[in-house]
C-alpha cells in the first residue's frame, strides 16, 4: 500500500499544525475509538476546540456543517463522562430529527469503547412510551430537538441535576426556526455549572447575544473552509432505503463502464458482507479491513492493482493513503461523518490529471451531510439517472455475449469430447437447449434477468423501516379521508421564506403531528392555510401558537373563509373533505391525533 504523496497528507480544510489526535488530551477509549473509525489527523475544528472542551472552559464555534464538529465536541466531552452515574450528563440540542438522529448514532461512534454508554435521541413525532422507558433506565448521553426536550423536562421525564455539559449544534438554524425562545428556558433550568458549548454557521446578533447571556468568558474558535475535490471527478448521488443499496449496488456494477471501483463502507462487518454478495453475484471483489493482517492487506491491494480484483469493498481506516491508478470509480454505500472524509476518499479516483467518477448513496437523514459537501467544496452534484430493469437486463446480455466471444478463443477440446459423447447418447437432444442448461448450472440455478418489483413492496418497506426508526409501537392506522377535516390559518406566508416543508417539519417535530394526519397546504403571501383534523384539544392548539417558522410565530387559528387574490377571504367557509359522522379526532398523551377512543393528551407541548 503506497503512502500518500506529501500534497495529499494535508488536511482538506487547511490544517497545517501536524497535530494528531495523539497531541490532544483525550481518554484512552476515544483514541481507541478514533483509530477503528480511521481517523488520523484532526480537522480545525477538532485541533483548536478540543483542547479548550477537555478544560471545562465554555467554546463558541463557528463552522460549517461537515467539518467534524460532532467529533470536536464528543471526543473531550466523553472522555470526562462518568459511566457509573446513570443520568444525563450530556445534553445536545440539534434543530431536526435528522439531525439529532445523526449526532446520536455519531456520539455512539465515538464511545464504541466505552462499556456501557447509553446515548438516547429525543424527539418530536415518536411515541412518548419509548423515550419514557429509557430514560427511567437510565442514560449518559441525550441528544433532542428543543421542543421534545423542553416538554420532557417539564413533566419531570428528564432530570438534569447531573448534567455537566450542554451542547447547541447549529445555532443559527434553530434561530431561523424559531427555537430561541424553547432554549433559553432549557438554559435557565440547568445548572449553572455546567459547561456550555455552542456551534454555529453564522453569528446572527441573537446568537452573540445568546452567548454573552449564557456562557462563562468562551473560548471563540473559528473555521474558514479550504476543501476542495478534483476537479475531474465526476460528482453524482443516488437517495436510497437501506435495504435498497445492495441491489442499487449490483445494478451499478452491471451498467457503469469501470476499470476498478472502490466501494466504501462504514463497518468492518458491512464491507465483508458486501464483499461476499457481490462475489456471489460474479464480482471479482474482496473486502479491506482492519481485521485484515497488514500482510494480506497488502495482497488484497497488489490484487486490486495487477487487475485480479475489479471491485475492493473497504473501510476508511483500510483506505488510507490507498494509491492505485486503476481505481475509475469511488462509490460511497454509507455516507462519510463529515465533509473531510468525503474528501479523503473521493480522492482514491481522478489522480495525475485522470477523469474519475464518485457516487454518493444518501438516505432520507444523510441529506444534510450531501448538502453540506456541496457547500464546503463548490460543487453541484449530479442525480444518478438509474437504469430501468430493461436496460440492466440488456447490458447483462451484451456482457454474456463478451464473455463467450472470449472463451470460444480458448482450447475447449476437452468440454467438446464430453458433450459429443452426451449427444451421441442423446440423439433427440437440442443443442440450444443443452447450452441453456450449462449457462443455468454456471449461473448457480439463479434466474438470468432481473425483475421489476412490485409497487406495493416499496410501502412494505417504508412501514417496516419507519417502525425501526420509532423503537416504539406502532400507532393506530388512519387516512385524513377516514376523519373531519378542519382549515386553520398560520401567520406565516411566502414573504417570510416559508415553504409547506417548513410548516410540516415544524408541526411534526414540535407538535407530533404526523405529516399523513395533516390535509392540505395552501401558502399565500403573508400567511398559510393548513387542513388539520376536528377536535384538536386546546393543549394543542396553544401549543402551535407559540411554534416558530423562519422566526415567525404560527399563531394559529380556525379560518373563517375562502382567500381572494388578495389574502382576504369570502363569506363561504371552507369545504370539509371526506367526512365520516363520528370521525372527530382527539389528542393522545403522545401528542399525535388519535381515535376518538384515545385519552386526551395532558400536559405541554411536545
Amino acid at each position: 500500500m503506497n503512502e500518500e504523496t506529501p500534497n495529499e497528507s494535508r488536511n482538506p480544510f487547511g490544517n497545517e499544525t501536524g497535530l494528531t489526535f495523539a497531541d490532544l488530551p483525550l481518554a484512552p477509549a476515544m483514541r481507541e475509538a478514533i483509530e477503528a473509525i480511521g481517523y488520523e489527523t484532526p480537522s480545525p475544528i477538532q485541533a483548536q476546540a478540543i483542547p479548550h472542551l477537555a478544560e471545562g472552559r465554555d467554546l463558541l464555534g463557528v463552522a460549517q456543517t461537515g467539518t467534524g464538529k460532532t467529533a470536536a465536541f464528543a471526543l473531550p466531552l466523553l472522555s470526562r463522562l462518568d459511566l457509573e452515574v446513570h443520568k444525563p450528563q450530556i445534553l445536545c440540542l440539534a434543530p431536526t430529527r435528522e439531525l439529532a438522529i445523526q449526532v446520536a448514532e455519531a456520539i455512539e461512534s465515538f464511545g464504541q469503547r466505552m462499556k456501557g454508554l447509553r446515548v438516547l435521541p429525543v424527539y418530536g413525532g415518536t411515541q412518548y412510551h419509548g423515550q419514557f422507558r429509557d430514560l427511567k433506565r437510565g442514560v449518559h448521553v441525550v441528544v433532542g430537538t428543543p421542543g421534545r426536550i423542553m416538554d420532557h423536562m417539564k413533566r419531570g421525564s428528564l432530570n438534569l441535576e447531573s448534567l455537566q455539559a450542554l451542547v447547541l449544534d447549529e445555532a443559527d438554524e434553530m434561530l431561523s426556526m424559531g427555537f430561541i425562545e424553547d432554549i433559553e428556558w432549557i438554559l435557565e433550568q440547568t445548572p449553572e455549572t455546567r459547561q456550555t458549548a455552542l456551534f454555529s454557521a453564522t453569528m446572527p446578533k441573537a446568537i452573540r447575544k445568546l452567548s454573552e447571556q449564557y456562557m462563562r468568558d468562551p473560548a471563540e474558535v473559528t473555521i474558514k473552509l479550504q476543501a476542495t475535490t478534483s476537479p475531474n471527478i465526476r460528482q453524482r448521488f443516488l437517495k436510497r432505503r437501506r435495504n435498497e443499496k445492495l441491489e442499487t449496488l449490483i445494478g451499478i456494477l452491471e451498467v457503469e463502464d469501470f476499470d476498478a471501483m472502490l466501494v466504501f463502507a462504514r463497518t468492518k462487518s458491512s464491507s465483508s458482507e458486501i464483499a461476499e454478495r457481490l462475489l456471489s453475484k460474479g464480482h471479482a471483489a474482496e473486502a479491506l479491513n482492519g481485521d485484515m493482517p497488514q500482510v494480506l492487506r497488502e495482497k488484497t491491494v497488489g490484487r486490486l492493482r495487477e487487475g485480479k480484483l475489479d471491485v475492493l469493498v473497504a473501510t476508511d481506516v483500510a483506505a488510507r493513503g490507498l494509491d492505485v491508478d486503476r481505481i475509475s470509480h469511488v462509490l460511497n454505500y454509507d455516507a462519510p461523518f463529515d465533509v473531510e472524509s468525503y474528501v479523503h476518499r473521493t480522492g482514491r479516483t481522478g489522480r495525475a490529471g485522470r477523469a474519475g467518477d464518485a457516487i454518493l448513496f444518501v438516505t432520507g437523514k444523510e441529506a444534510r451531510i450531501l448538502k453540506a459537501i456541496e457547500r464546503t467544496v463548490k460543487c453541484k452534484f449530479e442525480p444518478y439517472e438509474f437504469p430501468s430493469v430493461a436496460e440492466l437486463n440488456e447490458r447483462k446480455t451484451q456482457r454474456l455475449f463478451v464473455r463467450l466471444e472470449e472463451t470460444l478463443q480458448l482450447d475447449l477440446s476437452e468440454y467438446r469430447e464430453v458433450l459429443d459423447k452426451y449427444l451421441a447418447e442423446k440423439e433427440e437432444a437440442d443443442p440450444v437447449a443443452l447450452a441453456a442448461a450449462l449457462a443455468h448450472l454456471e449461473a448457480g440455478g439463479k434466474p438470468f434477468y432481473l425483475k421489476e418489483t412490485p409497487r406495493g413492496t416499496r410501502n412494505e418497506r417504508d412501514k417496516r423501516e419507519r417502525r425501526n426508526e420509532r423503537s416504539g409501537a406502532r400507532p393506530a392506522r388512519f387516512e385524513t379521508d377516514d376523519i373531519d377535516m378542519e382549515s386553520f390559518r398560520l401567520e406565516v406566508g411566502e414573504t417570510h421564506g416559508a415553504g409547506k416543508g417548513d410548516i410540516v417539519g415544524a408541526l411534526a417535530n414540535e407538535a407530533g403531528i404526523e405529516p399523513r394526519h395533516m390535509g392540505k397546504i395552501r401558502l399565500f403571501q403573508y400567511f398559510s392555510l393548513i387542513e388539520l383534523p376536528s377536535g384538536m384539544p386546546k393543549e394543542i392548539f396553544q401549543s402551535l401558537k407559540n411554534i416558530h417558522v423562519r422566526g415567525r410565530r404560527l399563531e394559529i387559528s380556525k379560518d373563517k373563509g375562502r382567500p381572494n387574490h388578495d389574502g382576504g377571504s369570502k363569506s363561504r367557509p371552507y369545504k370539509k373533505f371526506g367526512s365520516k359522522p363520528g370521525g372527530k379526532f382527539h389528542g393522545k398523551p403522545n401528542g399525535k391525533f388519535g381515535p376518538k377512543s384515545s385519552r386526551p393528551r395532558k400536559g405541554p407541548r411536545n
